[in-house]
């Protein structure tokens, strides 16, 4: 008979699932909410550790499982603007993860079991944490190298901004879940990461303090660049009514296309989490 401890078990699927999110969100280029990430974590490790309790046999039906693995997820990842991908990377993440537990089982390993849809081990949770390390090290070497390959396929690529005689190249990355526009002209507008702006503007261009406050800014700007920068109102998840610092380019190349005047909204925060790009443009 094998026996269960439900504190190590609790503890083992709580780390596995916080392991699994962070990787997912490396993989989805995703901002590291930790935190988030270590309460959506619990909500594994006490679904996991409920379904051992008694008169809790319900919590095995699949639509039980599906809706606590979803919950985890929209924890973790609330405010993210891609959520559907978000829980499809996750879902993905754990079943590769699952597939190996099993391999190790059938090969004849003892360090970490499946059973019940939940992990288990019957040795040393040490032991445990070490080859859940591992695991995760081995997941992100790869994925981050799925995630240059894409990198390469097209998502990302090198434009070049004007502003006052000067020009400036950045990385940016195709975000189809960049629908910003110029609600004069209609044209699609690119979210730029402000600290990177700094080569291209001259002395007394935006301070990081004014990305914070943009209406408070605005004069002082205009005064020194009159009618190049402007307030764009924005929505994004977690945010019903924002303001980003806009400014009006000479021009932009993306790719073989000049887009002269167009729009760049300046935000006071990375884009990227691994700064792999600095600028999102939307996708025509």
């Amino acid at each position: 008979m094998t026996v269960i401890y439900l504190d190590t078990l609790f503890a083992l699927n709580a780390i596995i699932d916080y392991l699994l999110l962070l990787c997912s969100a490396r993989l989805a280029g995703e901002p590291l909410h930790r935190l988030r990430f270590a309460l959506g974590a619990l909500l594994g490790g006490c679904y996991a550790a409920a379904l051992f309790l008694p008169g809790m046999g319900f919590l095995y039906h699949p639509l039980c499982r599906l809706a606590a693995a979803v919950l985890m997820v929209l924890t973790a990842f609330c405010k993210s603007r891609r959520l559907l991908r978000q829980v499809l990377i996750f879902f993905a993440l754990s079943c590769a993860f699952g597939g190996g537990v099993l391999a190790v089982s059938l090969l004849g390993g003892r360090g970490l079991t499946l059973g019940g849809g939940v992990f288990y081990s019957p040795v040393d949770l040490k032991i445990v944490l070490v080859s859940a390390a591992g695991c995760y090290g081995l997941l992100s070497l790869l994925f981050r190298r799925w995630g240059r390959h894409t990198a390469a396929g097209g998502e990302l690529e090198q434009i070049t901004l004007a502003f006052s005689g000067r020009t400036l190249r950045l990385t940016a990355l195709r975000d189809t879940g960049n629908t910003l526009t110029d609600p004069i002209t209609g044209q699609p507008v690119l979210v730029v990461q402000g600290a990177c702006l700094e080569e291209l503007f001259p002395s007394g261009g935006p301070a990081p303090e004014e990305l914070r406050n943009p209406a408070g800014a605005l004069p002082r700007l205009n005064c020194r660049w009159p009618g190049r920068f402007r307030l764009l109102p924005y929505r994004a998840v977690g945010v019903d009514r924002g303001l980003l610092l806009a400014v009006r380019t000479d021009w932009v190349q993306i790719g073989g296309e000049r887009r002269p005047g167009a729009l760049a909204a300046l935000s006071p925060t990375p884009v990227s989490d691994g700064g792999a790009y600095q600028v999102l443009a939307g996708v025509p």
